[in-house]
């Protein structure tokens, strides 16, 4: 017998772990109220916690620089490799 995990939305979460930020309800109250493990919810609040201060971080914006690289490096080993595909059919199809 396989056990399925149940996925949940990012939405879900961020709902589900700010009311245990709200603190009106308990954590066993959540738990009951939607279905889940107490652990889950406490594991959700943490990550929100956690996550926080990078909302209000400028860095983002660097982050953003070094993926603009990347993608740029990548295009170009696309262009490399689409060179040496169309070289390597014409070698072949003689």
């Amino acid at each position: 017998m396989t056990k399925t995990r149940k996925r949940y939305s990012a939405a879900f979460k961020a709902k589900v772990a700010l009311e245990a930020l709200q603190g009106e309800q308990t954590i066993a109250e959540l738990a009951s109220k939607h279905g889940l493990h107490p652990n889950l919810i406490t594991n959700w609040k943490r990550q929100v916690v956690e996550g926080l201060p990078g909302l209000f971080d400028s860095k983002p914006a660097e982050a953003d620089k070094g993926r603009e690289a990347e993608i740029k490096e990548l295009h170009a080993k696309i262009g490399q490799l689409v060179v040496e595909r169309d070289f390597l059919a014409k070698a072949f199809g003689r």
